[in-house]
């Protein structure tokens, strides 16, 4: 009993080839058909547990959040205390907090002291804007003890916008500030977060990371250090679905939310492949390939003839965006098609109402 599945208009037999005479070369070659076996199910296992492997922070993230030091910029408010000159420190009471009474550093980069004058302090660290008043101070004071911090962090932000509880400005300060710290500082994620398809755009340039890895598998590779600048947003998961369709007895898409469900939970929640209309060798699960590859699809058939092949779609995952097909036996085929023409061969008066007795049936 042959099998023939329509993509775009086409037939694409178990063969794995799209028939020559109901389609052009091109497309043949643009679409795989791959049966859903015992070694590609394995397969899928392995890189499934490969993925759920705890993964350290790579080296330059290590590295990177080790070296860290937070460099001072325009719109940064300066606490500088002189120890045993409090004329020369500006005190902060109950009314007035530091950020109000500091040193502010003014959009050139450049901020004045009594005795030191106007200095260049944008793109130093705190010790060196504190050795630097220093070397200047100890030309009036003899051996100034002096302690620089930061009252208010306003020149670099990060930016977390999407599906968190509180989207907006998240300061990057005295402490590196990763994806995590980020979302966090955001209240975290949504219930309907995406967290596979989390972006980061730096300088133009896009990055995609997961949530879900990062969180639910320890993969710690899937962490940033967010510099000044970047954008990290997390999109709803509102088209993270699939789709059965054919013999089923409720098609329709079904919600993945974050979580992963496989082929044969995806026919139990569209209640079912139709016994007596569906075709049992006959259902297919068509994944679009990634734009600009050389293939249009990947075209995964599962053979259920014998049941027990059910549980090699509890092995097979899908993903986003997939369709599952279950097409109709060739019998139902025939039986729909009779339905539709008895309607137009059974017109009232005609059947047995000749007197010779032929009718159009």
């Amino acid at each position: 009993m042959a099998i023939m599945l329509a993509i775009g208009g086409c037939a694409l037999s178990p063969g794995g080839h799209i028939d020559p005479d109901t389609a052009g070369d091109s497309l043949d070659a643009r679409v795989d058909l791959v049966p859903i076996t015992v070694g590609l199910v394995d397969t899928l296992s392995n890189e499934s547990a490969m993925q759920q492997m705890a993964r350290p922070a790579s080296v330059a993230l290590t590295s990177a959040m080790a070296d860290y030091q937070y460099l001072i910029g325009p719109g940064d408010v300066l606490s500088i205390i002189v120890y045993d000159h409090p004329e020369l420190t500006i005190p902060a009471g109950a009314e007035r907090s530091a950020s109000e009474t500091g040193n502010r550093v003014q959009p050139d980069g450049t901020m004045f002291y009594p005795y030191v004058g106007r200095i260049r302090v944008a793109g130093l660290t705190l010790e060196q804007a504190r050795r630097l008043l220093t070397s200047r101070l100890s030309r009036v004071i003899a051996d100034p003890q002096i302690e620089v911090s930061v009252a208010a962090f306003r020149s670099q932000k990060a930016y977390v916008s999407g599906a968190v509880q509180n989207p907006g400005m998240v300061p990057i300060d005295i402490e590196p500030l990763t994806v995590l710290d980020a979302i966090s500082e955001a209240g975290g994620a949504r219930p309907d977060a995406d967290w596979h398809n989390v972006l980061l755009t730096r300088n133009g340039q896009e990055q995609r990371l997961s949530l879900f890895d990062l969180l639910r598998r320890g993969d710690l590779t899937q962490n940033r250090l967010l510099r000044d600048g970047d954008i990290l947003h997390v999109p709803t998961a509102e088209n993270q679905n699939v789709v059965v369709l054919g013999q089923v007895n409720r098609p329709g898409a079904i919600a993945l939310g974050n979580e992963r469900i496989t082929l044969t939970d995806a026919l139990a929640r569209a209640g079912g492949v139709d016994e007596f209309r569906a075709e049992p060798s006959g259902i297919f699960v068509v994944r679009g390939d990634p734009v600009g590859s050389e293939k249009l699809a990947t075209v995964y058939q599962l053979d259920i003839t014998d049941a027990t092949r059910l549980m090699l779609g509890t092995r097979f995952p899908l993903q986003p965006q997939d369709v599952v097909y279950v097409t109709a036996a060739p019998l139902a085929r025939w039986n729909n098609v009779i339905s539709l023409l008895l309607p137009t061969l059974s017109l009232p008066g005609d059947v047995g109402s000749s007197a010779d007795g032929a009718g159009l049936l």
